[in-house]
């Protein structure tokens, strides 16, 4: 068993009673506190949203394969939205083995994954995603995109407009995915909590998780 909070941005934290996985932890540079990493994996999808606690039991930033505590871990580079097709890859894909299901994270990247990266991503139960838009991540239409592409039974949007959030640029409702997808909805409050795949609904739904 396992459980996803939602804190803005593309920050989420994934624990079970043993360890705990904090996602972009700096959430300073949206205006809220950050997350303190103390004993927990600190993954970052970009080094900028990464805290690099001293306390961490192990910050993450990039591409590779590891093995921690009770979760398997895989980044894949990726381009970022904002960049050239020419450019560096800058960001990076995560794909998140725990118990029996794997989870994939992504950041701000461009609107469709390659060939290479949905490979790399393989079979995924839970798909986090933002789904803001403008300009600055990926909107509503290539959120759902996306989702198709990768075809899990969950989806966890991220990264939408919040009054209590100061995004670098205005970011869209997120019912506005809720509309693209089409799909059932379901309310999880504060804490997403999953006790094994077999309990994941059984065709593609939003789970929206309020922020905490």
């Amino acid at each position: 068993m396992f459980e996803i909070e939602y804190k803005g941005g593309n920050t989420v934290i994934i624990s079970t009673k043993k360890s705990t996985l904090a996602v972009d932890p700096k959430l300073s540079l949206i205006g809220l506190k950050d997350i303190a990493a103390k004993n927990a994996i600190e993954l970052a999808t970009e080094p900028r949203f990464a805290m690099m606690d001293q306390d961490a039991h192990i910050t993450l930033e990039g591409p590779g394969e590891y093995e921690v505590a009770e979760f398997s871990i895989k980044g894949i580079a990726s381009q970022r939205h904002i960049d050239t097709p020419e450019a560096p890859k800058q960001t990076t894909i995560y794909r998140i083995g725990i118990s029996d299901m794997n989870i994939a994270l992504l950041g701000n990247i461009s609107p469709e994954l390659s060939e290479d990266e949905l490979e790399a991503l393989n079979v995924i139960d839970i798909l986090i995603i933002p789904v803001g838009g403008g300009g600055y991540t990926l909107d509503a239409t290539s959120a759902a995109a996306i989702v198709r592409q990768v075809s899990p039974k969950v989806v966890i949007p991220v990264h939408y407009a919040d009054a209590a959030v100061r995004y670098e640029v205005p970011q869209d409702d997120v019912e506005v995915f809720v509309s693209e997808l089409g799909v059932p909805v379901e309310e999880a409050g504060a804490k997403y909590k999953i006790k094994s795949a077999a309990t994941l609904p059984p065709t593609l739904s939003i789970v929206k998780v309020a922020r905490s």
